[in-house]
């Protein structure tokens, strides 16, 4: 298994588990025998998530792939339900937007431009329905901030208070999702 060790500024010591990668996010003081020794206290966590880990990359490689017609169809229907979603949410955060696309893509499931343009993944269709609405509330926080800060969080969290459940289940269920196109 390949290990990576990131340093930075940070305090503590954390372990992250990426595919077939073990992520050491380590202080940039911190000597080869701490990281050792972290890795030694936290062996079950990591030996039992990276079995599941190695799992899923089992039953993604079995997956079958959606066909032309049926990427068609998930696209159709995300164009007539996601600006609905849109709609419905947009006055809850406080904002207006601009056009909606709908894509197929493989590494993101929604963008905001800085012209408060939207686009969304036409797999969220697959996802349930508080998933989809969930990303439809994160770009739409992005419309008043443009990052990642607490401030977002706190904007989104507001208006969709489930929101870092449904953040989980498509982190954790969407790579199966990318891996039907």
């Amino acid at each position: 298994m390949e290990v990576e060790v990131i340093r930075s500024a940070r305090k503590t010591l954390a372990v992250e588990i990426r595919g077939d990668r073990l992520l050491i996010r380590a202080p940039a003081r911190a000597t080869e025998r701490e990281i050792r020794a972290f890795l030694e206290r936290h062996r079950a966590w990591i030996e039992k998530r990276l079995a599941a880990a190695q799992a899923r990359q089992a039953e993604l490689r079995t997956v079958q792939k959606l066909s032309a017609e049926e990427l068609r169809q998930l696209k159709e229907q995300a164009r007539q339900l996601i600006p609905q979603r849109v709609a419905l949410y947009a006055p809850l955060v406080g904002v207006r937007y601009g056009r909606i696309s709908i894509r197929c893509q493989r590494t993101r499931w929604g963008s905001c431009s800085s012209r408060g343009n939207l686009s969304f993944n036409c797999l969220l269709m697959l996802a349930p329905p508080e998933v989809l609405d969930s990303v439809v509330v994160h770009e739409l926080c992005h419309l008043k901030e443009m990052n990642h800060s607490p401030r977002f969080y706190a904007q989104v969290l507001r208006v969709f208070p489930d929101y870092k459940k449904h953040r989980r289940w498509l982190k954790e269920n969407g790579p199966l999702l990318i891996m039907l196109i």
